[in-house]
């Protein structure tokens, strides 16, 4: 006598069994790329914004918002680069505004504009490649914690 196949509930639930993982695992793509996304965030809006320091802050403000309540991975990385963006932004508003004083010639040009704005320009292309690894790292799903910004992180977002 041969054997007889498994009961058709069986195979059922093994159905049910592998639809419930695969949306597990669709659920954790769609956090990974939601905070992928907070990273990419102010590098689409350079294209924009460039010379406006402020549109990168509001745009990664704006996503922030839209994504506070979603799970703990995505807030996280969203306040992460939200608070990166804060000191980003102080630099570059004080480089644009002496900038815009120098083309009014209201200040003169300095060596210290020179000095400043290649500190400011080093500082934004070390923030930028931070940004796009830091991108690809979550969006594999690695925990990507930024040297001092992490540790604010941690204050701000309560799980």
């Amino acid at each position: 006598m041969g054997s007889y196949p498994p009961p058709y509930s069986l195979f059922i639930q093994l159905d049910l069994e592998y639809k419930q993982s695969i949306m597990i695992d669709y659920t954790r793509e769609s956090e990974y790329e939601s905070a992928s996304n907070s990273y990419l965030m102010s590098l689409a809006v350079i294209m924009v914004g460039l010379p406006f320091p402020l549109i990168n802050l509001i745009s990664t403000i704006f996503f922030y918002w839209a994504n506070r309540k979603s799970s703990y991975f995505v807030r996280w990385h969203c306040t992460q680069a939200l608070i990166s963006q804060l000191p980003l932004f102080c630099t570059n508003c004080v480089l644009f505004w002496w900038s815009i004083r120098i083309i009014l010639g209201i200040t003169p040009f300095s060596s210290l504009y020179f000095a400043y704005l290649f500190t400011v320009i080093l500082f934004n292309i070390v923030e930028y490649i931070a940004t796009i690894v830091s991108a690809i790292k979550v969006r594999k799903g690695e925990n990507v914690e930024w040297y001092l910004y992490g540790n604010l992180t941690h204050l701000m977002c309560r799980r």
